[in-house]
């Protein structure tokens, strides 16, 4: 069963199962305002199916997961900026509280926001050819719509400063090492592994899987009041902070940020073209 209507996403019902998928592989899968918009609608739309046992979140296409927001699609206004902010904490509301299993089936990149979006599920399955990290102070930016929350809770807080410091890439291995997924498979072995899990699940109680994530969600849902203040920050620095802007521009222009001008001293030179 389609659901009519989704230009950014492909929403489909079937054996128990609720898939939700990024459909923009030729952005790698980048969200922008509409696509936030469809996630939310399509969350809230699987959590009031009582057809819906367990919800799959996934991206079109071999080569991402999700990237995260699409910087060549950016809001320009903070009122703009404001709006998308609400569209993410309704989405994240809608993963988070719907009592029913998420599941991201990963394959290829899952990086920034993507990975966000992977912390925020409660079960992750990778393709050996994944590759997860985090890419805020890449462009001028952090995580913090859940990812500065939640990554420290998921992997530890000595390792997520090192992910959100370093900006590195992961292998799908180092991710199910630190527990940013639960099981790695063979690339060609993606689907086979996700359907075990979710016929898995489905053989279980809705109401005791339903108590059971709402009680586990108990003491992040603290965490709810610094996304917030985060969001807000963030909101306030891509519209009127420069560091976002050359973040942004050197990413659109292909080349290395130039971070040294936004400290007294001469910092270290941008890095090599890769």
């Amino acid at each position: 069963m389609g659901e009519v209507g989704f230009e950014d996403i492909l929403y489909e019902v079937a054996d128990g199962r609720a898939t939700i998928t990024i459909n923009r592989p030729d952005r790698l899968n980048a969200f922008r305002v509409q696509t936030v918009r469809e996630l939310a609608e399509a969350f809230e739309a699987a959590a009031d199916d009582e057809a819906v046992g367990i919800i799959v979140l996934t991206g079109a296409g071999d080569r991402a997961f999700c990237v995260g927001g699409d910087v060549r699609d950016p809001t320009q206004t903070l009122k703009e900026k404001r709006s998308l902010h609400h569209l993410h904490e309704r989405l994240a509301l809608g993963m988070r509280n719907n009592g029913k299993p998420v599941l991201a089936r990963v394959r290829g990149y899952c990086i920034g926001g993507g990975n966000e979006l992977n912390t925020l599920c409660d079960l992750s399955i990778a393709s050996d050819k994944s590759r997860f990290g985090q890419a805020g102070p890449k462009i001028g930016s952090a995580p913090l719509w859940w990812g500065c929350q939640l990554l420290p809770l998921v992997v530890g807080e000595k390792r997520a400063r090192e992910v959100l410091f370093l900006t590195r890439q992961y292998s799908a291995q180092e991710a199910l090492d630190w527990g940013l997924c639960n099981a790695v498979v063979p690339d060609e072995e993606l689907d086979a592994e996700v359907d075990r899990w979710c016929t898995e699940i489905l053989r279980r109680s809705p109401q005791g899987l339903r108590f059971a994530k709402l009680a586990m969600n108990a003491q992040s849902d603290l965490l709810s009041g610094a996304v917030a203040h985060g969001m807000e920050l963030v909101a306030l620095n891509h519209v009127h902070g420069p560091e976002p802007k050359e973040g942004i521009a050197s990413f659109q222009e292909k080349r290395p940020a130039d971070w040294r001008k936004f400290r007294e001293g001469q910092g270290p030179e941008p890095e090599a073209k890769k």
